[in-house]
């Protein structure tokens, strides 16, 4: 059975003690946090946040550069004025690499037409994957990366941490090391 067909009943029972209506769009902390679209991290209960708290950015591997246009956003337009940045263990980007990524859709595109192949591997081959390998390494490449892009805000408290996904546990790299 498809998952979509579970969100109307799900809804409903949502809806009827959804008492949050009144809360404003800019997050209550001015916190955004970058992080993995992983299924089996509940950003809200592991950090103690509430609804209306924070902005949560997920993405494939909780790339800053890939979340970079929300950030903008929910800083110029909304007040943020923290980035924490979460990567975790078991992530499957430090599963593959791009070229095995491209290589994997352009076999799949091997029976469609030839212009839409050719589409296919054009659009493939000039996507940016921001697969890792060094779990820390990458956690640490996206802070620096937001702490020297020139449209973050200069008052902006940006951190960069690790969530283990065997213990449920955050860390927090250390800042003297960050750069």
């Amino acid at each position: 059975m498809s998952a979509h067909l579970e969100f109307v009943e799900k809804n409903v029972a949502y809806a009827e003690s959804f008492d949050k209506g009144h809360l404003p769009v800019p997050p209550a902390k001015k916190l955004l946090i970058v992080t993995c679209m992983d299924a089996r991290i509940d950003c809200y209960k592991s950090l103690g946040l509430e609804l209306g708290e924070a902005h949560i950015v997920r993405n494939a591997g909780g790339s800053a550069r890939d979340a970079f246009r929300s950030i903008l956003i929910s800083q110029r337009l909304l007040g943020t004025r923290e980035i924490a940045v979460f990567h975790h263990t078991n992530c499957g980007m430090q599963s593959f690499t791009a070229p095995q990524l491209r290589s994997l859709v352009k076999s799949d595109a091997q029976s469609r037409p030839d212009n839409e192949k050719e589409e296919i591997e054009k659009t493939v081959d000039g996507m940016t994957f921001y697969e890792f390998s060094d779990l820390e390494r990458s956690v640490r490449e996206d802070v620096k990366y937001l702490k020297e892009n020139l449209l973050v805000l200069e008052e902006a408290k940006i951190t960069g941490w690790i969530y283990d996904t065997a213990n449920g546990k955050n860390s927090t790299l250390d800042e003297q090391h960050i750069d």
